[in-house]
């Protein structure tokens, strides 16, 4: 299937700004206004939840990355315009500037730990061209840490030991979200791509540049990203779109030339179901920003 083509078959739900947490839903959130420690590596919050429905979070521009682990249950997260099964083992990143949604199921319970970063964050960007986007991912550390820091601010403990708790924290969010990938040819071709993101690539000249069969290449992509290569181009043009309307006064036909659509109407769609905005309304959010 073609990729524009592939774009209009899937239909964007409207999303709205949510916050919906339900009474039988139990948080333990840590700010960084409460713990500085956190701030040091770029973190607005951590916390633990145990959710039940109604739980529903809808952020529509997410200010810095976003990592969350499950360790218990079933939830799902908005991936890519798609709605996605999140289980125990597994967990989802999202980058800076899009748009984030995740929500509890009917009938099932869904234990999950967060980490969210925020701009302006560390030196190094915490999600790069390689990072999974769902994967696999031990979350009972990760939760461990954040619920020791937790208890650690809260006992009013040395702000030594809080460091290291945060810095634990952050390592177990680099650890996801730069691994060693398995076959460096998918870090190789990632590269060459987000260097010319205005070319044609398709799937079979993506497969070519790694010398391997498209069929190969899918399953490379879906176990170390999480996504497909084509799903894995889309994101990286959406990201340089968002980055060149926040920037310069360019046309949004313009922009979208430079990212690969001779469409302009298909990159605003598309634009807006990865984003959550259209070119238009994100230039004039962030302009006013």
């Amino acid at each position: 299937m073609r990729e524009d083509a592939l774009e209009r078959s899937e239909d964007a739900q409207p999303l709205a700004e949510t916050t919906v947490i339900g009474e039988r839903s139990q948080e333990w959130r840590l700010a960084a206004a409460d713990c500085p420690a956190l701030g040091i590596h770029g973190i607005a919050h951590v916390g633990v939840c145990h959710a039940a429905p109604p739980y529903e979070v809808v952020r529509m521009e997410l200010k810095g990355a976003y990592l969350l682990a499950c360790f218990a249950g079933c939830g799902s997260v908005l991936q890519d315009g798609r709605w996605q099964k999140v289980k125990a083992g597994w967990a989802f990143l999202a980058p800076p500037r899009v748009l984030l949604a995740f929500r509890a199921e009917a009938g099932v319970k869904w234990g999950f730990v967060w980490v969210r970063y925020e701009l302006p964050g560390p030196a190094k960007p915490v999600v790069s061209s390689s990072s999974p986007s769902l994967a696999r991912m031990a979350a009972d550390p990760l939760r461990h840490a954040v619920l020791g820091l937790h208890g650690e601010v809260k006992a009013g403990h040395s702000p030594v030991l809080a460091g290291r708790w945060a810095g634990l924290i952050h390592d177990y969010v680099l650890q996801f979200a730069k691994p060693e990938p398995r076959d460096p040819r998918l870090e190789r071709l990632w590269e060459e791509v987000s260097q010319d993101l205005g070319a044609l690539w398709t799937l079979e000249r993506m497969a070519a540049r790694c010398h391997m069969s498209e069929e190969h290449l899918r399953r490379l992509c879906k176990r170390e990203l999480g996504r497909s290569p084509v799903h894995q181009l889309i994101h990286l043009r959406m990201q340089r779109a968002a980055d060149l309307l926040a920037r310069t006064d360019d046309k949004v036909e313009v922009v979208a030339s430079d990212v690969g659509y001779a469409n302009a109407f298909v990159f605003s769609n598309t634009f807006k179901r990865w984003v959550g905005w259209r070119p238009s309304e994100y230039r004039r959010k962030r302009h006013r920003s």
